[in-house]
């Protein structure tokens, strides 16, 4: 199947676009596409997402919102509603206030209670204790259950080397 755009390249990518609530299919090839996406990231952004969003909270008093402003990036709430966009990694901590209402909003949550990962090693977290026999343990029991008999095997050697060395 060729491009619907170019009509020149095999069509790789494959788009449904609804457009009041007529359905197009469109079949286009990878640089067709990129042109597109770009096209449609120009005309709608996240950045538009977020600050229309930002519009919808609680009204924030003028006055406070003018005067909390970044010490980093000195960008201010206001200038943050108009872009959509935070200036750095500091604005989440000096917009927490005014942020949590909005991102709780827009994924349901004010925490993240992604998914982990069911076999292998638990990801490491900074500052995190190693840990102790009594949760290897439980971690081979629940590796058993899971029928992960590898990692069950590996949480068994480990619990093994761990009593040894307290022996000795």
């Amino acid at each position: 199947m060729l491009c619907d755009i170019c009509k020149k390249n095999p069509a790789t990518v494959h788009l449904t676009e609804i457009i009041d609530n007529q359905m197009n299919e469109l079949h286009l090839c990878e640089e067709c596409a990129r042109n597109k996406s770009a096209a449609m990231e120009q005309q709608f952004g996240l950045s538009d997402l977020l600050a229309g969003m930002a519009d919808f909270e609680k009204p924030v008093k003028d006055e406070e919102a003018v005067s909390v402003k970044c010490p980093n990036c000195n960008l201010t709430y206001a200038d943050f509603k108009k872009v959509g966009r935070l200036g750095c990694g500091e604005c989440y901590n000096v917009f927490r206030k005014y942020l949590a209402p909005l991102l709780k909003r827009i994924h349901g949550a004010s925490r993240h209670v992604g998914k982990a990962p069911l076999k292998g090693k638990a990801p490491a977290r900074p500052g995190r204790k190693k840990p102790g026999l009594e949760e290897l343990k439980d971690a081979m029991q629940r590796a058993v259950r899971e029928e992960n008999f590898e990692e069950a095997a590996r949480l068994r050697d480990k619990i093994r080397a761990i009593e040894e060395k307290k022996e000795s």
